[in-house]
């Protein structure tokens, strides 16, 4: 089992910034990718950004390339996403995800069945 927390969400206002933390417990198993995604009521979720444990590789979704940033913190149970220049649309309920499968290796997007490891979520709120 691999459980996650986020946190960090909050408020802000359009062109404001915000870090998003991911905290997961202890696993002994490979994790193949960390992630985030995002859901808004009535609309699918959203996989905007992913780390490659071990590797240089990450993935940004178009709607966040240049102004999200994925990391992972010193220990590999911490992953961040810094977030800047915010707009109202980002506004959603930000989940953290874990693939220790490998599906999402392979795949070119994110997809959340993908990951069989989720955080509660974290609101994030953009005003204009």
């Amino acid at each position: 089992q691999v459980q996650l927390e986020e946190s960090g969400g909050g408020s802000v206002q359009a062109g404001g910034s915000l870090r998003l933390s991911c905290a997961a417990s202890k696993y002994s198993y490979s994790v193949y990718s960390m992630a985030w995604f995002r859901q808004v009521p009535g609309k699918e979720r959203e996989g905007i950004a992913a780390i490659y444990p071990g590797t240089n590789r990450t993935y940004y979704a178009n709607s966040v390339k240049g102004r999200f940033t994925i990391s992972q913190g010193n220990t590999k149970n911490t992953m961040y996403l810094q977030m800047s220049s915010l707009k109202p649309e980002d506004t959603a309920m930000y989940y953290c995800a874990a693939d220790i499968n490998g599906g999402s290796w392979y795949n070119p997007v994110l997809v959340p069945r993908d990951f069989g490891y989720w955080g509660q979520g974290t609101q994030v709120t953009v005003s204009s």
